[in-house]
This record gives C-alpha cells, sequence and structure tokens, in this order.
C-alpha cells in the first residue's frame, strides 16, 4: 500500500469532484436567488393572482415617485437627485439636483405634482434643508418644462431644525381643496412631538403657496404655529388622501414596536410620547400609558415594528377585491401590508412579498396597477399587476 501522510485525506474520484462541484454551485444559485429577486415574480395572494415586475432598477436609494401626464414618473434618490422615468427607460442623468442633509435619514424625500399640473406644471417635494442650526424639513417646488425640474424654490421650512440625522417624515399630500398637507418627524427628541410652538412630529396644512389657511385649527393661538394640522406624531413617513371620502390617512414609525396607522383629523393628538404602543430601542419604557383622555388611538399597531413606510389605498380597477384596502410599505418588515379597514377599525390583514426587499414608497398608477420602490443602494421600481 503506497505511503500517505498523516491525516492527509483521500483524494477524491472524478465522479464525486464533479458532484461537489454541482452542489457548490445550486447552493450559490440558491444564495443568490435569495439576493436578486427574480425580475417576474407570480404569487397567489388571497384574493387575486398577481405578477411582480421589475420596471427599472439602478437606482440610489430611492425615496418617493409621482406620474406625469402619459406615464412617464418622477422618483426622488435621497442625496438630492431627482430622476425620470421615460417609456419605461430609467433616464441616464437627473432632472434636478438639491442640496440636502443627507446623513441619516435625512435626504431628497417625496414628490407630488400639483393637482392643477396640466396648467401650472408644478412639482412639490419634500427634503432635508442644511443650515446654520442644523437641519429640518422643508417643502420646495419647481415648474416641469418636459425635460426638466426648473425654479426650484423653497414653499415653506418647518420651525423642526435639529442637529441629528433623525425622524425628518415625510409625505406630500394634496387635498381635493388644494390644501398642501406634509408630515414632519420630532427628530428623535420625543416631547416635541406634544409642543405646539414646535413643527417637530406634526403634519402641517399650507396654501400651495406656503400661506396658512385661516381655517386651520391653532390659527389665533399664540401658543402655537398657525400651519399645525395634527400633533403627537412620531415619524410619518406614510400617507394619503381617502379616495372616497378624502379624509387624510397616515402611518408613522414607533421605537421598538407601536407603528401606527392613523385617521388623521384636524386638531387631533396623536398622543407620541405620552402615549405609546412600544418601547424604547434598548428596552427602557418610553411612557406607562397606551391610552389617556383627550389623545387618539390608532386605527392598528404593529408590535413587533414592521417600520412602515409608504401608503396607499387601492382605487384602481384591476384588482376589484382590493378596492378600499390600505396597502403599507415596511423597511424592517421588508414586505407589502395589505389592512382591511372597516370604519375606524382595521379588521383584516395580508402579508404580501415577504422577506423580498424593504418597501419604500407605495402608490396608485394610472393604469390601475400598484407600484413600489424599494429602499437599497440599489433600488429597484416594482409594478404589481394581475397575473394572467
Amino acid at each position: 500500500m503506497p505511503h500517505r501522510p498523516p491525516f492527509a485525506r483521500p483524494r477524491p474520484s472524478r465522479r464525486r469532484l464533479a458532484v461537489g462541484i454541482a452542489a457548490a454551485v445550486l447552493g450559490t444559485a440558491a444564495f443568490m436567488w435569495r439576493r436578486t429577486p427574480p425580475r417576474v415574480q407570480v404569487l397567489d395572494t388571497q384574493e387575486h393572482r398577481v405578477r411582480v415586475t421589475t420596471v427599472v432598477d439602478g437606482l440610489r436609494s430611492p425615496w418617493g415617485l409621482t406620474f406625469l401626464p402619459g406615464g412617464d414618473l418622477l422618483i426622488t434618490e435621497k442625496r438630492g437627485r431627482l430622476r425620470l422615468v421615460r417609456a419605461g427607460v430609467l433616464q441616464p442623468e437627473p432632472v434636478a439636483e438639491l442640496e440636502v442633509a443627507s446623513s441619516g435619514q435625512g435626504g431628497l424625500l417625496d414628490v407630488e405634482l400639483h393637482p392643477g399640473f396640466a396648467r401650472n406644471r408644478l412639482v412639490y417635494l419634500t427634503y432635508s434643508k442644511p443650515g446654520p442650526r442644523g437641519s429640518t424639513t422643508a417643502l420646495a417646488r419647481g415648474r416641469w418644462d418636459g425635460s426638466r425640474l426648473v425654479d426650484v424654490q423653497d414653499v415653506f421650512v418647518a420651525e423642526a431644525w435639529g442637529r441629528g440625522g433623525q425622524h425628518f417624515g415625510s409625505r406630500i399630500v394634496f387635498d381635493r381643496a388644494g390644501m398642501v398637507y406634509f408630515g414632519v418627524g420630532e427628530r428623535n427628541e420625543k416631547y416635541p412631538a406634544q409642543d405646539l410652538a414646535s413643527d417637530k412630529g406634526k403634519i402641517l396644512r399650507l396654501h400651495d403657496d406656503g400661506r396658512i389657511p385661516r381655517d386651520n385649527p391653532f390659527v389665533g393661538r399664540t401658543d402655537a404655529r398657525p400651519e399645525i394640522f395634527s400633533y403627537g406624531h412620531r415619524n410619518p413617513q406614510g400617507m394619503t388622501l381617502h379616495p372616497v371620502t378624502g379624509e387624510l390617512w397616515e402611518t408613522e414609525h414607533g421605537a421598538r414596536g407601536g407603528d401606527e396607522v392613523n385617521h388623521v383629523r384636524a386638531g387631533r393628538n396623536y398622543g407620541w410620547p405620552r402615549i405609546t404602543h412600544g418601547v424604547d430601542y434598548s428596552g427602557a419604557r418610553i411612557s406607562p400609558d397606551s391610552a389617556l383622555p383627550g389623545m387618539e388611538q390608532p386605527v392598528l399597531h404593529w408590535t413587533p415594528s414592521i417600520a412602515p413606510s409608504g401608503l396607499a389605498i387601492y382605487a384602481g380597477d384591476r384588482f376589484p377585491r382590493w378596492r378600499g384596502h390600505l396597502f403599507a410599505g415596511a423597511l424592517a418588515g421588508q414586505q407589502l401590508r395589505r389592512v382591511v379597514v372597516e370604519g375606524d377599525r382595521a379588521v383584516h390583514q395580508e402579508t404580501l412579498l415577504e422577506g423580498r426587499s424593504r418597501i419604500r414608497a407605495v402608490k396608485n398608477g394610472p393604469d390601475g396597477n400598484l407600484y413600489l420602490l424599494t429602499d437599497a443602494s440599489e433600488g429597484s421600481l416594482l409594478r404589481v399587476e394581475p397575473a394572467p
């Protein structure tokens, strides 16, 4: 018998070597499948069979999207670039660039068209604005000239300055009267959310040019800022108008648990941090109370947290059994959550796309499909449509 060095393993046969290589390749393929979802995915949900298609990828940390007439899209990227998707193709150069405070959760955030866009060509943006006092959330607008956003100027700068990089909000919603709403986070400072002399932790309501509406709930009070519509919010990153009632709905991040879905009404206090269904990230108690007189309860709270970002109420015709349901994107939960609401009560939930990616934005498309943005350094625009 030939001599074999101590502890040496026998050389594998060619057949065993081939099997091992094949197993390694299959294992790598399975790993890559988990990391890189297919460009087209068919899913059976409780109500509809759907197809999820990657429309474009290569987006750098996308945050918000809106549709231009004709089907083109504008998409914000967190570092300050506004991108155009034309005829289904991401155009190589940004159509606007803003100076933003992009550290932490800051950056270029939401984008929305003015209701009279066909006439005035106005596009609205929220972003984290840098300044001598740190940074804050600002609402800006510019004019779309067909290929670029030009003449971009601030409409309103929130009194929410801080040195940290957390909790800027922020979604933009226009109501049927043409008033514009945008959410501002409490900058991870908790108690200013209850202070009506600060815009931190508030939803603001303005005329489209930044003027204060006379019928805002705190107009005329010397102890309150007149732009405030509602308060006691932590970090609102989802907001939409109900397509039937015209009322405002919102999702916001809790801390460790206590994410909320809220039906937002003028002048109401949504409680943070005096009431919460969550605890701090350390596990420490934030408040002994989950309910107090004069403070609104959420329609739904998620504990453990799913980190909701982006909210739409489905209003199209392609998914008739989804009409009127809430769709909330989730970051930590890496999912799309469908919520059935009756009045102010959530009666059913379904988790879709679980584990696929962090969902940053959710939008009704003019074609009746749902559109999603995935939150990643190489993010994607996804279309959810009926499967054949």
